[in-house]
């Protein structure tokens, strides 16, 4: 079993450069923190060994950033596709050193041109049970494989076969399926067995694979093949018409038209400070970016240092941020192609101060409290902001300013970092557990589930217990909001992390707290991935903390301010790569998982 889920009751005491962590209360806690990888030349970590091997591959090649996350994108649609792969979507983050450009990549799924805003609805107006996730009507566009194809065309280095090469063996040879695997088929295996195609590549004869048994994905190596000789024929030749036919078959969407017309999409970064550091991470479509920055902003010039690590004022600070932030979040995120999203007004610091105002620190205040913020109170805010932005132009940058410059552990992040620190940071996804749990016949590809990421109906919680409304019904050509973080983190345009991770609603804030570790605690890279999290997202309004991560007495604290505990084994699976003063790369991949740091 992975690292994580191998708990015993245990006493660390942990020195991580000026940050003293003891869980001397012996809860049950993962049997390590991971050791960081140390590399000078490259780095590569992923939620799959085989996958940052692949991309390792392309370091050793020759290759640059963008070939070793191409490959380690690929592979992990082979060996981990219950979390990610080709069938899907994400975001991607790109550092670009020559230019000293930061770019972002939208490669998300978007609905079919036939969807519809009450397709999941009864004739009571009732949303129907799992039709968002489960089978064909649950699935949106792919664009991992045009995604890819768009960043690997620009920037990358090697050729395309070369990058596509590695994933297709993976395929072709088979790997042993680990827990994980096993875990998570054995959550979903309603609806792999309901579909023949599933059924014939994830069971065998019916029965579910077994940790240590090899899967061997002929049909998925033939498509991979297809992909490195034309990438396009994924969207206009033979896959293409696979994927149209079944969905024609099975009362699906998407037709060759939707897959023809699908292109990804570059958008500006969203940037801001905190500190001394430039956080950039994704725009819209994805929440990540502003609601991380949002909660970074609230939490302001708080010297969350001189408290202490998990301090109950600093927890009950970023717990009561996140609530505020999730709450804006269900009322004003979705598709800017659609709706005008208030990105400065919502990451802007006088908006922050105001929030900020509301917050007691005796006290929680219950999610039934706490409303979105009004259009009227944004505007204006927003023209104070930008009233004040002139009256300091030349003087030192603000705490935390939006500047544009020139996004459960289903779902799968990935950091690579080269010789030269241009820096991938890409989060990609099925959605939930083996996606719609539909595999296309004759191709192996999996297809998502991602339509289950719109609002099938105003305030009806999604999969992951998130609430929505007008700014995230379902459209035609429509890209479903997200909550993926990929996010690089400079000072004075040199590397300092790049990370993010996977977990549904609860990437914003493992992200969130993955930052601080490093930037507020001082944490080295192992350290930061392994700490204990917590997490709030409004609605339901319960504190997730998890059980093995915090001293007793510090929850008891929380519980006497208010808050609503749910004590959890562990969520998330995130990665990291640091750059540290000397120059030298750490990584580490999150012991909650079962992936892998490798040096070059």
């Amino acid at each position: 079993m992975p690292l994580f889920y191998r708990c015993r009751r245990l006493c660390v005491a942990l020195i991580s450069s000026s940050v003293s962590i003891s869980l001397a209360y012996c809860q049950e806690a993962p049997a390590a923190f991971v050791r960081p990888a140390r590399s000078q030349q490259g780095m590569v970590v992923s939620a799959h060994p085989l996958a940052s091997e692949a991309g390792r591959s392309m370091l050793r090649r020759g290759g640059n950033a963008v070939d070793a996350a191409v490959a380690t994108t690929f592979a992990i649609s082979v060996v981990e596709p219950f979390k990610a792969g080709i069938g899907g979507g994400g975001f991607l983050l790109l550092n670009w050193t020559p230019t000293k450009e930061m770019k972002a990549l939208d490669f998300r799924e978007r609905a079919p041109q036939k969807a519809s805003r009450n397709m999941y609805l009864d004739e009571t107006g009732k949303v129907r049970p799992n039709a968002s996730v489960n089978g064909h009507l649950a699935v949106g566009v792919p664009g991992t494989v045009a995604g890819l194809y768009e960043v690997h065309r620009q920037y990358g280095k090697l050729s395309w076969q070369e990058v596509v090469a590695p994933s297709i063996q993976l395929a072709r040879n088979g790997f042993a399926v680990s827990d994980l695997f096993v875990n998570a088929a054995q959550d979903r295996q309603e609806a792999i067995l309901s579909n023949p195609a599933a059924r014939q590549v994830f069971t065998k004869n019916g029965t579910l694979y077994t940790q240590g048994d090899r899967l061997v994905q002929q049909d998925l190596a033939g498509t991979l093949e297809a992909i490195a000789q034309d990438p396009q024929s994924f969207y206009t030749g033979k896959i293409a018409n696979a994927i149209a036919r079944d969905m024609a078959q099975n009362r699906g969407l998407i037709t060759q038209q939707d897959l023809k017309a699908y292109k990804p999409t570059w958008r500006d970064p969203l940037c801001g400070t905190f500190r001394k550091y430039r956080i950039c991470s994704m725009p819209p479509p994805s929440s990540g970016g502003v609601h991380l920055l949002q909660i970074l902003n609230i939490i302001g010039d708080t010297d969350l240092k001189s408290l202490g690590w998990h301090h109950p004022n600093a927890l009950h600070l970023m717990a009561e941020a996140m609530r505020i932030a999730y709450a804006d979040r269900s009322q004003y995120l979705g598709d800017p192609d659609f709706v005008k999203v208030p990105v400065q007004e919502l990451t802007s610091r006088a908006y922050a101060a105001k929030r900020r105002q509301e917050i007691s620190m005796q006290q929680a205040k219950p999610s039934s409290q706490v409303n979105p913020v009004d259009p009227e109170t944004l505007r204006r805010l927003a023209s104070e902001e930008g009233t004040q932005r002139r009256q300091e132009r030349g003087k030192i940058a603000p705490a935390l300013v939006n500047r544009y410059s020139q996004e459960s552990t289903d779902t799968s992040h990935l950091t690579v970092v080269d010789a030269q620190r241009n820096v991938v940071s890409l989060t990609f996804t099925v959605n939930y557990g083996f996606g719609s749990g539909v595999v296309v016949p004759g191709t192996g590809i999996l297809l998502n589930d991602e339509m289950d990421d719109f609002a099938a109906a105003p305030n009806v919680p999604n999969v992951f217990g998130l609430v929505g409304g007008e700014a995230n019904a379902i459209a035609p050509n429509k890209i479903p909001l997200s909550s993926m973080t990929p996010t690089i983190v400079t000072d004075n345009n040199r590397l300092r992390l790049a990370t993010g991770s996977p977990g549904g609603s609860t990437i914003i804030t493992t992200v969130l707290q993955i930052l601080l570790n490093v930037l507020e605690y001082d944490m080295d890279a192992g350290t930061a991935v392994s700490a204990g999290r917590l997490h709030h997202q409004w609605l339901p309004d319960v504190l997730r903390v998890e059980r093995w991560g915090f001293d007793p007495a510090t929850l008891e604290d929380l519980r006497r301010r208010g808050h609503k505990l749910e004590e959890q084994s562990g969520w998330g699976n995130a990665n990291i790569v640091v750059q540290t003063p000397d120059g030298s790369l750490e990584g580490a991949a999150d012991p909650r998982g079962e992936g892998a740091a490798l040096g070059f």
